[in-house]
C-alpha cells in the first residue's frame, strides 16, 4: 500500500489544464476540459469531480455507480508494463484510449484509475504529448501526483511513444486536438 488515503474521496484529482496553465503560464489546454484522478467510490457528487460530462476508467474493475453521462471502460492491469508504451500491448491499449477522444465526448472528461499516477499518468501524459506539451511540462504534471511515481517512468512512456503522428498513425489527431483544446483560435499556447 502506498499510503494514499483512498476515503477521503478522488485521490490525486486535478484539472489538467489549470495545473498546466499555472506552471506554464502558457494556455496549452483550457481548464475544465480534462481532469484525472483515482477511484470514484468514495466520492458523493460528480460536483466533487469537476462534474464531468465523460468518464474514463482505466481500472480492470468497474465503476460503482455512474457520476457522468457517458462512462467509457478501457480496462488493463496495474502493471510496471503500462510505462513500456513501445511494446504491442501497451501501444495497443494506449491507442485505443486515445481514439475516444477522436469522438463526440461530453466535457469535462474525467480519466482515473485506481490512484491516479500510472494508467491515468501514461494517458494524461499522452494527451499532452499530442497537444505539444514539452516533455518537461508533462514530467512535472505527472509528478504532482502523491503515490510511488518517479520521472524516469514517465519519460520511459514519452519515449516510448515518440513522435505522435507515428505513434497515432490512422487516429485523427486534428479532431483530437480540438477536442481537447476546443476549436482553433479558441485557445493557442502564448
Amino acid at each position: 500500500m502506498n499510503g494514499l488515503d483512498y476515503s477521503a474521496g478522488c485521490v490525486n484529482f486535478r484539472d489538467v489544464g489549470e495545473f498546466i496553465h499555472v506552471f506554464s503560464g502558457q494556455d496549452w489546454l483550457p481548464s475544465g476540459r480534462l481532469l484525472r484522478g483515482g477511484k470514484l467510490e468514495f466520492v458523493s457528487t460528480p460536483a466533487e469531480i469537476g462534474s464531468p460530462g465523460t468518464i474514463l476508467n482505466l481500472r480492470t474493475g468497474r465503476d460503482p455507480r455512474q457520476l457522468a453521462g457517458v462512462t467509457l471502460h478501457f480496462p488493463t492491469d496495474n502493471v510496471p508494463e503500462v510505462y513500456d508504451t513501445g511494446g504491442r500491448e501497451m501501444k495497443r491499449w494506449l491507442r485505443t484510449v486515445v481514439a475516444a477522444f477522436q469522438d463526440a465526448l461530453d466535457d469535462p472528461v474525467m480519466v482515473h484509475c485506481t490512484s491516479g499516477e500510472d494508467r491515468t499518468g501514461v494517458v494524461v501524459a499522452a494527451l499532452l504529448h499530442v497537444l505539444g506539451v514539452p516533455h518537461a511540462l508533462i514530467v512535472e504534471e505527472y509528478l504532482f501526483s502523491d503515490g510511488e511515481i518517479h520521472a524516469e517512468w514517465i519519460e520511459q512512456a514519452l519515449t516510448g511513444i515518440g513522435s505522435t503522428e507515428s505513434y497515432f498513425c490512422g487516429l485523427d489527431l486534428a479532431s483530437i486536438r480540438t477536442k481537447l483544446r476546443g476549436p482553433p483560435n479558441e485557445l493557442s499556447p502564448t
